[in-house]
């Protein structure tokens, strides 16, 4: 695997292709949810890129503290192709993104919105549930949080 960060500015066409084709085969079409992935922040993330063969295969968004919240770090759109889950691909993409927010941004919280049925994926690195149940384009999520000093 090769993993690469870069911020929007440094993509190149392929690659944000690429990453938004990913993005939309399993959140648009996979789960067959219906929602404008498009959402402008894109250009404020920095994004992690896992390749195997050249070939995109998992995916996250970083966000530092005070771009979409105040008080917190975020991670989102996380996401690797239904072929190669199960292979510890995500839980790197995980641990990758986490290290990334620790190695810039200190140790400020970062926070998740986390599909409910991958609440204990979520909990092996750390994150915790906190506060109600709520739907995000017709699933079920919650926000989860990881704080350094746990």
């Amino acid at each position: 695997m090769e993993w690469l960060f870069k911020e929007y500015e440094d993509l190149k066409l392929n690659e944000l292709y690429d990453l938004l084709k990913l993005r939309a085969t399993v959140f648009v079409v996979e789960q067959s949810c219906v929602y404008l992935d498009l959402d402008g922040k894109d250009s404020k993330a920095t994004h992690l890129m896992g390749y195997k063969n050249n070939k995109l295969i998992a995916y996250s968004r970083i966000f530092a503290p005070g771009v979409i919240e105040k008080n917190y770090a975020r991670i989102g759109r996380i996401v690797t192709y239904k072929k190669y889950r199960g292979k510890g691909i995500g839980y790197n993409l995980v641990q990758k993104s986490i290290g990334f927010c620790k190695e810039s941004f200190g140790k400020n919280v970062i926070k998740i919105s986390a599909q409910v049925y991958l609440k204990k994926f979520y909990n092996q690195f750390g994150f915790v549930e906190k506060g109600r149940t709520y739907m995000e384009d017709g699933i079920p999520h919650f926000a989860m949080y990881f704080n350094h000093r746990q």
